[in-house]
C-alpha cells in the first residue's frame, strides 16, 4: 500500500494512508474481494472437488460467508461512510479503522478453519466484528443525536444476534435452519429500509436537475408500512417457511413493495445506469417475496426466493452503493463509465443465472458456473475499476 502525507478534506489533519481514511475504502475493496473469492472456492466444494476445514456443514459455510463476510464488510463501510454525513462528525480512520479491517479478516479465517480451532472460538472471533460495528455506530448516532438512523443500527445488532444463532444452531443441529432463513430477512429489512432512502432521494435530484417532470414520492408513511410488514412476514417465514399462510403473507408483501417501486420513478432513469441499476435491485426484492411464495405451496424450490434476495437484491444494491459512494466520495464525476456498465451488467446476470439454477434442476450446473463466473466479474471488476480510487485517491467531498 501506497501512503499519501496530503491532507485530505473534511478530515481534520490526518496524515496518514488514504486507504485508511474513510470506512468505505478497505470495506468496499476487501468486500468485493471476497465475495468474488468466496463464490470460486464455494462452486468447487458444491461440486465435490473442494474441502473446507470448516465446522460448518458446506452450504452454511457458503450461507455465512454471504451474509457475515462479504456482507458484513460492505454493510461496515456504507455505515462509516454515512456516520459523518448524518452527525457531523469525523469518520473513523487511522489505527482504529485498520484493527476493523483486521478483526473482519481474521472471523473470516476463523470461520473457515474453525475445525482446527473449535466452533466457539471461531463464533466469539467472527461475531466481535458486527459487535463492535454496532457499538461504534451506536456511539455515534447518540452522540450526534441523530435518532431516526437508530433503526439502522438495530437492524446491525440483529444481524449479530443472527450470527451468533447461526453458529449454535449448526453446533447443536448440525446445520443452520431458522438463524439462517433470519440473518436473510435482517438483511432484507435493512436493504428496504436503505433503499427507500436512497432510491427516490437520489433519483429525485438527478430528475430535478436532468429529467423535469414526474418525481419520485418521498419516503412516508406508506414506506413504513411497507418496511414494517414486511419485516413481519420476513419474521413469520424465518419461523415457518412453509404453508398457505406463509405463501399468502409473501404475496401481500411482494405486491407492497412492487407498489412502492411504482412510486420511485424508475421508468424515468433510463439515461442514468448510476440510478437505474438501483431499481433494478430492488425489484428483486418483490420477486424474492414471490418466489418464497411459490416455495411456501411446493411449487418452487425455497434456494430461489433466497437467491433472489441475496444475490439479486442484495447483491445488485450493494454493488450500485459501493461503486456511487466510491466514485461520490473521491471527488469524481457521477457517470457510469462502460466499465461499470459491465459490472452492472454482470451482476445482473448472475443473479438470473441464480435464481434459474434453483428453478430448472436439469440445467443446474451450467447455470451456476454462468452465474459464478458473472459475479466474480461483477465483484472483481470492481476491485479493479474501483481499485485504484480506493486505495489513493485523497479528495474527499
Amino acid at each position: 500500500m501506497v501512503l499519501n502525507h496530503t491532507p485530505i478534506s473534511r478530515l481534520g489533519n490526518y496524515y496518514g494512508s488514504a486507504f485508511l481514511s474513510y470506512g468505505f475504502r478497505p470495506f468496499f475493496l476487501f468486500g468485493a474481494l471476497y465475495a468474488g473469492l468466496a463464490i470460486a472456492i464455494w462452486l468447487p466444494v458444491f461440486m465435490g472437488d473442494l474441502s473446507l476445514r470448516t465446522v460448518f456443514a458446506p452450504r452454511d459455510w457458503h450461507v455465512h460467508e454471504m451474509l457475515y463476510g462479504y456482507l458484513a464488510a460492505v454493510i461496515a463501510g456504507f455505515l462509516f461512510t454515512a456516520i459523518p454525513n448524518w452527525t457531523g462528525h469525523l469518520p473513523y480512520r487511522g489505527r482504529p479503522l485498520l484493527v476493523l479491517v483486521m478483526i473482519w479478516a481474521l472471523g473470516r479465517v476463523a470461520v473457515t478453519f474453525s475445525d482446527a480451532i473449535g466452533w466457539s472460538l471461531a463464533m466469539l472471533i467472527d461475531a466481535s466484528f458486527l459487535a463492535l460495528i454496532a457499538a461504534a455506530a451506536g456511539r455515534e448516532v447518540v452522540a450526534g443525536r441523530n435518532w431516526r438512523n437508530l433503526k439502522v443500527v438495530a437492524l446491525v445488532l440483529l444481524l449479530l444476534l443472527c450470527n451468533v444463532a447461526f453458529h449454535i444452531e449448526a453446533h447443536v443441529d448440525g446445520a443452520a435452519d431458522i438463524s439462517l432463513r433470519a440473518g436473510i430477512a435482517a438483511v432484507i429489512v435493512l436493504v428496504s429500509l436503505i433503499g427507500g432512502r436512497i432510491i427516490p432521494s437520489f433519483t429525485r435530484n438527478w430528475l430535478v436537475r436532468e429529467n423535469p417532470g414526474r418525481l419520485p414520492i418521498p419516503f412516508g408513511r406508506f414506506d413504513i408500512v411497507v418496511v414494517t410488514a414486511s419485516a413481519l412476514v420476513l419474521a413469520w417465514w424465518s419461523a415457518r417457511p412453509f404453508g398457505a399462510a406463509t405463501g399468502a403473507a409473501c404475496v401481500i408483501a411482494a405486491m407492497l413493495h412492487a407498489a412502492r417501486l411504482g412510486r420511485w420513478a424508475g421508468d424515468r432513469t433510463s439515461r442514468d445506469p448510476l440510478l437505474l441499476i438501483l431499481h433494478i435491485g430492488y425489484v428483486f426484492i418483490p420477486l424474492g417475496f414471490l418466489l418464497a411464495a411459490a416455495s411456501a405451496l411446493d411449487l418452487a424450490p425455497a434456494s430461489a426466493g433466497m437467491h433472489a434476495w441475496m444475490t439479486g437484491a442484495a447483491g445488485i444494491m450493494t454493488l450500485a452503493v459501493m461503486t456511487r459512494a466510491s466514485l461520490s466520495h473521491t471527488g469524481q464525476r457521477l457517470v457510469a463509465s462502460a466499465a461499470t456498465r459491465g459490472i452492472y451488467m454482470a451482476v445482473v446476470a448472475a443473479s438470473l443465472f441464480r435464481v434459474e439454477a434453483a428453478l430448472v434442476p436439469d440445467w443446474q450446473n451450467a447455470l451456476l458456473y454462468l452465474a459464478a463466473l458473472a459475479w466474480c466479474l461483477a465483484f472483481f471488476g470492481f476491485a479493479a475499476v474501483f481499485g485504484s480510487l480506493l486505495l489513493w485517491k485523497t479528495k474527499h467531498r
